[in-house]
């Protein structure tokens, strides 16, 4: 999705309430609410990136309707690659089966803030 497919799939997998929060000073920083914004933020991401963007899922953590799992990302940024760690804590709503609330938890902050600002300024 954020190298340039649809992000139907992915929305398949969230509440009509959705909320994405995301931490810091950045550009992408803010807590994104309902699909329309959701959509926004992820359109944001893939336009400040140039499509270059790419996740790499790691280890899954999961307990009841939480759901916590580590990711590598990577993009492209004045024709270097760049990369960042986050944990994406996720809620469900099992009844239905669909993701209700996100937290993005950097594990460096300042350096995720840095890039995601610098992306902005290219």
């Amino acid at each position: 999705m954020y190298a340039g497919g649809s992000p139907d799939p992915v929305l398949e997998l969230l509440a009509p309430d959705i909320v994405w929060h995301v931490p810091g000073a950045s550009p992408i920083a803010g807590s994104h609410r309902g699909l329309a914004q959701v959509v926004e933020y992820f359109e944001m991401r893939r336009h400040l990136a140039d499509a270059t963007m790419r996740m790499q899922p790691g280890e899954v953590v999961s307990e009841g309707d939480a759901l916590a799992q580590f990711v590598t990302g990577t993009a492209v940024l004045d024709g270097e690659q760049v990369s960042w760690k986050t944990i994406g804590v996720y809620c469900a709503d099992l009844e239905r089966g669909r993701i209700r609330e996100v937290w993005l938890i950097p594990l460096d902050s300042e350096v995720f803030d840095r890039i995601w600002t610098s992306l902005a300024a290219s």
